[in-house]
C-alpha cells in the first residue's frame, strides 16, 4: 500500500469504525476504536483495499470509499468482499482454476515454422524405426506466470500487493496479511510441484521446445534434412547419441544436453 500521511488519533479512530462496519463482510475481527494505528489496523486497511478497492491505495483514497455507508453502498462492497474472496490465493483456488490453463503435447501448438520442423524430423523417426514419445509442447503463458509469483510471493521476492496485474488470472495474491498471503502462494508452488523458480520467458511459453524421449532397440538409418541417411546405433536414447542431435539440428529441433527429453530452436 502507498505511504499514507501522518493521521491524529481522532482520524484512525474514525478509519477504526469505518473498518469496523466492514468487519463480517470481510471476515475481520472487530477493531478497537482508540485511534492507534496498530498492526491490526494496518492489516485491515489491507484487507478493505485488496478486496473492495482491488488494488493498493493511499489512506486518503481509502478513507474515500469507506465513507460511502449508504446501504446500497455496503451492499455493493460485500459483492465486491465476496467476488475477491473466491480469487484468494492457496490451495482453494488452485484446485478451482489451474486447469483453465493447460500445458499442452500437441505438435501442432507450437510455434507454426518450429512446428514444421519438428514434423519433417519427427517423420525422419518414425522412418528410421524409432520410438518417440512426447511429453510436452507449449507451455501455458497464464500457467507459467501463475507459477512464477507463487514462487516469487512464497519466497519473499515480491510483495504479494506487487504483484502485476494479470487479469486472464483472476487470483488475488494479496490476503492483506503477508503471513497469509505467503502461505497460500506456498500451498500453490506445493501443488504446481514447482522445485526451481519458474520462469517468465522460456521456448516451451513461445512454442519453440519439445519434451520427447526417443529410443530404438537396434542399429537404424536416419535421413538427415539433406537427404543423407546417416547411420545410428549406439547409445540408443535421444538424449545421449551425439548423432541424433546432429541429424535434429539439421532440421532445426536442437537438443539441451542437461534436460533429458529437450529439444528446442537453439538448444536452450
Amino acid at each position: 500500500m502507498a505511504r499514507a500521511p501522518a493521521a491524529t488519533p481522532a482520524q484512525t479512530a474514525e478509519l477504526q469504525r469505518l473498518l469496523n462496519l466492514r468487519a463480517s463482510t470481510l471476515g475481520m475481527t472487530p477493531l478497537r476504536t482508540d485511534g492507534v494505528l496498530d498492526g491490526a489496523t494496518s492489516r485491515a486497511m489491507r484487507t478493505y483495499a485488496s478486496r473492495v478497492m482491488g488494488r493498493s491505495s493511499s489512506r486518503g483514497d481509502l478513507v474515500t470509499a469507506l465513507a460511502q455507508q449508504s446501504p446500497s453502498d455496503l451492499l455493493r462492497e460485500q459483492a465486491r468482499a465476496r467476488e475477491a474472496s473466491a480469487k484468494l490465493s492457496g490451495a482453494d483456488w488452485f484446485r478451482r482454476n489451474q486447469a483453465r490453463f493447460p500445458n499442452s503435447d500437441r505438435v501442432a501448438d507450437l510455434a507454426p515454422a518450429f512446428a514444421a520442423q519438428v514434423t519433417q524430423f519427427l517423420t525422419a523417426l518414425a522412418n528410421a524405426g524409432t520410438i518417440v514419445r512426447i511429453s510436452s509442447t507449449r507451455r501455458n503463458r497464464i500457467r507459467a506466470w501463475l507459477m512464477h509469483y507463487a514462487w516469487q510471493v512464497s519466497h519473499g521476492a515480491v510483495a504479494p500487493a506487487d504483484v502485476p496485474d494479470e487479469p486472464t488470472a483472476g487470483i488475488i495474491w494479496d490476503h492483506g496479511d503477508d503471513t497469509r498471503s505467503i502461505a497460500a502462494a506456498a500451498e500453490m508452488v506445493a501443488l504446481f510441484a514447482i522445485r526451481f523458480k519458474p520462469s517468465l520467458t522460456s521456448n516451451h511459453i513461445a512454442g519453440l521446445a519439445i519434451d520427447m524421449t526417443i529410443s530404438w532397440s537396434g542399429p537404424i538409418e536416419i535421413v538427415d534434412a539433406a537427404g543423407a541417411t546417416q547411420p545410428i546405433d549406439q547409445p540408443r536414447n535421444g538424449n545421449d547419441n551425439a548423432t541424433l542431435h546432429t541429424v535434429g539440428a539439421s532440421y532445426g529441433v536442437r537438443k539441451l544436453l542437461s534436460d533429458p527429453p529437450h529439444w528446442s530452436v537453439d538448444g536452450r
